[in-house]
This record gives C-alpha cells, sequence and structure tokens, in this order.
C-alpha cells in the first residue's frame, strides 16, 4: 500500500482513557493469582505524583498501577484498539476506491467498492462494592468487598479508622436512646454496649490477622479472641509482647472488664446476672437471677476507654513489624 493510501493507518495514536463510572471510581484488580481482588479508587484523590504504586487492599501486595487492570478493561482496550486498526484499514482502502466507466462498444467498466463494519467494542461496567472508604492519612476515596483494607495508595491498614466509625456509631445509639421511650431507650443502650465490644473485637482479630501475615507463626496470633478482655490481656502480652491495659488505669481497665462482662450476660443469659457474671468482676451491685444494670455513661466511658486500648495496639503493632507488602 503506497503512503498516501495509508495515512489512516500512520496517523494512529493516542492513550487509551479508562471511563470511570458513575460515582467516580475506576476499577483495579489484584495481579497475583492467589488474590486477583476486585476494588475501585477515585483517581484525583489521595497522594500526588507521579509513579506512585499501588497496594491491593486484600492481600497487601504492591507493583505499578499498569499492573492492576482489570481483565473486563483489558478486554475493552483490546477491542477499542482493534476497532481503530480495522477502520483505519478500511479508511486507508476505500481511498483507493475508482469506478472506470467503459468506453466504445466493447469497453469493460472497472470499480473497485471497499466494504466492512466496525469492529464491536468489549463494554462492561464496574461492580457494586459494599464499603467505601476516604483514607483518614492521604484522604483517598475507594471502594472494596468486605470492612477491612490496606489504603490502595498509602498502604495504610485501615482496622484503627474502622473501628473509631463502629465506636462513633455506638454513641449514636446513645445519643438517640435520650430521646425515646424508657423500653426502647433501655434497648439502645444495650445495643450499643455490644456494638462497641463487637467493634472492638473485630479490629482486634484484623489487626493480629495483619500482623500475622508478616509472621513466622501467623495461627498464634489469629487465634486470639478479645470478646473476653482479661483473657486476651494474657493473649496478647504472650504472643505479641504488648499489654492491653496499659493505656488505662487500674480502675479503668477493673471498669473495661467488667463492661466486657456485662455485654457477656445481654448475648448469652438474656442480661440475666449469673454466679460467673459475679466470680469474674466482684460486682456488688448485681444480684444473680435480677438483669444487669446498664447505664449510658458507663457505654460512653467504655467507648473512650477502647478508644485508647486500640490506638495502643495499633501503634504497637506499627512498630514492630512492617505491612506484609511484596514490592517489586
Amino acid at each position: 500500500m503506497r503512503y498516501g493510501a495509508s495515512r489512516h493507518l500512520r496517523q494512529l495514536g493516542g492513550r487509551l482513557t479508562i471511563p470511570p463510572d458513575e460515582d467516580g471510581f475506576t476499577g483495579r484488580e489484584c495481579p497475583v493469582s492467589d488474590c486477583l481482588g476486585y476494588f475501585k479508587i477515585q483517581f484525583g484523590t489521595g497522594l500526588k505524583g507521579e509513579g506512585l504504586p499501588c497496594h491491593c487492599p486484600y492481600c497487601g501486595h504492591t507493583d505499578s498501577h499498569n499492573t492492576f487492570w482489570t481483565r473486563e478493561q483489558i478486554d475493552y482496550a483490546k477491542s477499542v484498539a482493534v476497532k481503530r486498526v480495522a477502520q483505519a484499514i478500511l479508511d486507508d482502502l476505500k481511498s483507493l476506491e475508482f469506478d472506470h466507466r467503459s468506453r466504445g462498444p466493447f469497453g469493460i467498466r472497472m470499480s473497485l467498492k471497499v466494504t466492512g463494519r466496525p469492529h464491536p467494542i468489549h463494554h462492561y461496567r464496574e461492580k457494586k462494592l459494599e464499603t467505601e472508604v476516604t483514607c483518614d492519612r492521604c484522604t483517598l476515596r475507594y471502594a472494596i468487598y468486605g470492612v477491612f483494607a490496606f489504603c490502595p495508595d498509602c498502604g495504610v491498614h485501615n482496622s484503627l479508622q474502622i473501628v473509631r466509625k463502629n465506636l462513633e456509631l455506638a454513641s449514636k445509639e446513645l445519643a438517640l436512646a435520650e430521646a425515646v421511650e424508657p423500653d426502647l431507650a433501655d434497648y439502645l443502650v444495650s445495643d450499643a454496649l455490644e456494638n462497641a465490644v463487637s467493634a472492638f473485637d473485630a479490629f482486634g482479630r484484623e489487626r493480629c490477622r495483619i500482623h500475622g501475615l508478616a509472621s513466622s507463626a501467623p495461627a498464634k496470633v489469629n487465634r486470639i479472641s478479645f470478646q473476653n478482655l482479661h483473657a486476651a490481656r494474657g493473649r496478647v502480652q504472650q504472643a505479641l509482647g504488648f499489654d492491653l491495659s496499659q493505656p488505662l488505669s487500674p480502675e479503668e481497665w477493673d471498669f473495661a472488664c467488667r463492661s466486657f462482662q456485662k455485654r457477656h450476660l445481654l448475648a448469652h443469659k438474656m442480661g440475666v446476672v449469673d454466679n460467673a457474671y459475679l466470680k469474674a468482676t466482684k460486682d456488688s451491685q448485681a444480684v444473680v437471677g435480677r438483669r444487669i444494670s446498664i447505664k449510658p455513661d458507663e457505654v460512653t466511658t467504655l467507648i473512650t476507654l477502647l478508644e485508647k486500648v486500640a490506638a495502643a495496639l495499633d501503634t504497637h503493632l506499627a512498630g514492630t513489624a512492617q505491612q506484609p507488602h511484596k514490592t517489586t
């Protein structure tokens, strides 16, 4: 094909842009075959600069953003590229079209007509995810399955951020309890206590799991439960070298342990005091066979104490182990 007839093909170039979804997110997929975790980020938020790496929010793998394209995006890009090349070739061939009319009684008419269809584009839609997070360290907006994750931009794990948000929700329950009838108020106060303990338990388990990814004995820390604060203290101190009671005074620690025992009664005994509770707490105000008393200010105090313990545990683990990122 001569140069003049191939100008469309020669003029191909430029970059292909992957469009964001209706919420401004662009899909990403971990390239590690054992993970292949799907997540979304909003470009323009988070860290600024060229050549920044991307961190998988699920397994922590770190690599260039160019390795985190989703399979659907790759299929889309290929289809666009093929369409552009095919269209350029078609346009170039059309420039060779001719139609020579016959002349004289025995003339032969000759013509060249080029026809063809545009190559179809493989369109796709980004998936809906369960949790949207704005990193409180680098301000990246991202979406994930589940709740806990590494920030795809700065790599920090969001476990402390999530427990703070859940403790804040428990505080909002207490505020709501002030404006409703007594029976509903009692339910909201009890529910706030259970939610506060569950939030701390989930944080502790997840923080230990992340620490375990970089540990030679991950099973040792993965088995730690935080629903019994006194028992968790011993296991954490043995496995991680951290005393959960360290951020609190002795009186505050005893108060927190007693609150966790109250939560146990709510979850397993319909809130009715038993001998095991009295033995564990030495609570002089409780009577066997009667419902446990839980006041809003008790839950408010517990939330404050749990925030202190969570922050101290997070700081300790961050200082004793690196994030389990795999860099290339």
